[in-house]
């Protein structure tokens, strides 16, 4: 989210310490993180960021933030956006690059399975 790279983390891991660039890139993730938890009543905020926006559409708010657009994650934290609004302002061809033709249906032996919805 905040653009290090893994090597990076483990050495944050093992004590050493973070450029000045990164220290201020983790710090504002924390601080956003901790804006949403307490202004919007997100009791686990880990699990808020790795939630979809809208069934069917992998972008979450970790991609949103990732990609610097914080207005986009903050509007979605605190309802002034509706999801679809935000994945028109963040990705306008989302409806066409997620779509799927394939359904979840009970078919007639009381099983759940997949098939691809007919017009």
């Amino acid at each position: 989210m905040i653009g290090v790279s893994v090597p990076a983390l483990q050495k944050w891991r093992k004590g050493k310490i973070a450029s000045g660039a990164n220290r201020n890139r983790l710090a504002g993730l924390v601080a956003a993180g901790t804006l949403i938890q307490r202004n919007y009543m997100v009791e686990e905020i880990a699990s808020w960021f790795e939630k979809p926006l809208v069934a069917g559409c992998p972008v979450t708010p970790i991609d949103m933030y990732a990609r610097g657009d914080c207005v986009l994650v903050f509007g979605h934290a605190g309802g002034h956006l509706g999801p679809e609004q935000i994945l028109d302002s963040y990705e306008p061809e989302w409806r066409d690059k997620y779509n799927s033709p394939y359904v979840a249906y009970r078919s007639a032996d009381g099983q759940m399975s997949i098939g691809i919805e007919l017009d």
